[in-house]
């Protein structure tokens, strides 16, 4: 059987903020890691570690300074934001950055599936998209297969959030970046999100990276965990020992 590539591969990547001043800060410091299809990576790390850095040279925000990224078997790492949206999406911590608040649920929908190529406006049929995107809306249990006429911007943000990430998952993307996706919302909502992406993410099978700051979610959620302290990966546990793992011990190896 021939083994699948790896989603993602990064290879000895660095990231020096403000070089060769007073304030240079050597953020990400020779960091390799390697995704595998199916892997759910939670990654967590104290503030200033690297762990938002990380994600935001994987998605394209920020360049490496040095190493290499390659993304579904391309190579990356000098590329945009929008050659790797061929392969990625990504959720923001911020529920009104993955939404346009000015247009309609049924609006926002078509967009995401225009980027996908699965649609155009011209092939555009309201009654019966609609009724798909009822469909697909009605999963969320959040009420919005009724509000498909209302602008975003009047959604609740657990409501703007998990819209968010339907239309971020409409594509089945090579890799889901979650970058702290439930950080802005309440504890009932975040958990609420938490569990709506767990059930799109096994349903789609869909390789996943996701920042948190929480240690719970870290533990509860994926099969795999990945700990960022000083710009370097400390930790990179899965499967049974990921299980295993305890909040104290975690507690343990932040303080160390």
């Amino acid at each position: 059987m021939n083994q699948q590539p790896a989603v993602l591969s990064v290879k000895h990547l660095q990231k020096v903020f403000f070089p060769g001043t007073v304030n240079e800060r050597h953020v990400l410091k020779d960091v390799s890691l390697t995704i595998e299809p199916g892997d759910f990576v939670a990654v967590i790390g104290n503030n200033g570690a690297g762990k938002s850095t990380l994600l935001n040279t994987i998605a394209g925000t920020l360049p490496a300074d040095a190493g290499q990224l390659t993304l579904a078997g391309h190579d990356v790492t000098r590329k945009s934001v929008a050659y790797r949206a061929k392969w990625l999406s990504r959720v923001f911590q911020d529920p009104k950055l993955g939404t346009a608040g000015e247009l309609s649920v049924s609006q926002n929908l078509t967009l995401a599936q225009r980027h996908t190529g699965s649609m155009s406006l011209r092939r555009y049929r309201q009654a019966s998209q609609d009724a798909t995107y009822r469909e697909l809306l009605k999963s969320l249990n959040m009420g919005l297969e009724d509000r498909l006429t209302t602008q975003v911007k009047y959604l609740s943000g657990g409501q703007r959030q998990a819209l968010s990430l339907l239309m971020a998952t409409l594509s089945q993307p090579d890799l889901l970046l979650l970058d702290e996706h439930t950080a802005a919302l309440d504890p009932q909502t975040s958990r609420q999100v938490m569990a709506l992406t767990q059930t799109i993410v096994e349903t789609h099978q869909l390789t996943t990276m996701m920042i948190t700051h929480k240690m719970s979610d870290a533990l509860a959620y994926g099969n795999r965990l990945v700990m960022v302290q000083d710009g370097q990966i400390k930790l990179d546990v899965r499967g049974a020992a990921k299980a295993n793992l305890q909040q104290d011990k975690l507690m343990a190896l932040f303080a160390e």
